[in-house]
């Protein structure tokens, strides 16, 4: 995707961080951001995303579903201009994991998944992301509680989200994965300025 095609995109959120840059939270576009998402979530370290072999026809058949629906949403993640991630929400009881799980008022669901980079990684990256994410999806009053669900097997995203405030819950079964429970409560969001 061209930064001129996401120039013209209306953010849902845009945040300035100091010594970080300008994070903006885009709409999702399929037909123009497919190119750029099969690139991403084909690559093994992006194989809890569940999309190793996808071609670039169906990663597009499947955010157009996505796009489709009311109750799920998807996010090019752009850092001064730059595509940096993948950021998807949910309404639980709209979604399998609602069936897994009781499911309060104000629950809401998340997904993220990190760009990959050209250069060394940088201290603080994801951490940042992901609390310019919640700062977006908490900026609702209605979103009492984030639900988290990665892959059981994977410890760095479980344990990112627990350095930012998440609390384990159980592990549950899903019809494309073993997925591990993670929640943050509203008033557990001030943890994250600190870390």
């Amino acid at each position: 995707m061209t930064s001129e095609s996401a120039t013209r995109r209306e953010a849902v959120h845009e945040q300035a961080v100091p010594g970080f840059g300008t994070v903006r939270i885009l709409p999702l576009e399929p037909a123009l951001d497919a190119e750029l998402l099969h690139g991403w979530v084909t690559q093994p370290r992006a194989r809890f995303w569940g999309m190793l072999d996808a071609d670039r026809e169906r990663v597009q058949e499947i955010y157009e579903y996505v796009d489709s629906l009311t109750t799920h949403h998807a996010y090019l993640v752009h850092r001064d201009g730059e595509p940096v991630a993948l950021f998807q929400t949910y309404e639980p009881e709209h979604d399998p994991v609602g069936e897994c799980y009781r499911v309060r008022p104000g629950d809401f669901g998340v997904h993220l998944l990190i760009g990959p980079t050209a250069g060394a990684a940088e201290q603080g990256f994801t951490t940042t992301l992901v609390s310019v994410f919640l700062a977006h999806v908490l900026g609702d009053p209605a979103r009492l509680r984030i639900v988290a669900e990665p892959d059981a097997r994977n410890d760095k995203a479980i344990n990112l989200l627990l350095r930012t405030g998440f609390e384990l819950g159980p592990e549950i079964e899903l019809p494309e994965k073993r997925a591990r429970l993670l929640f943050l409560s509203r008033d557990g969001q001030s943890r994250v300025a600190h870390d």
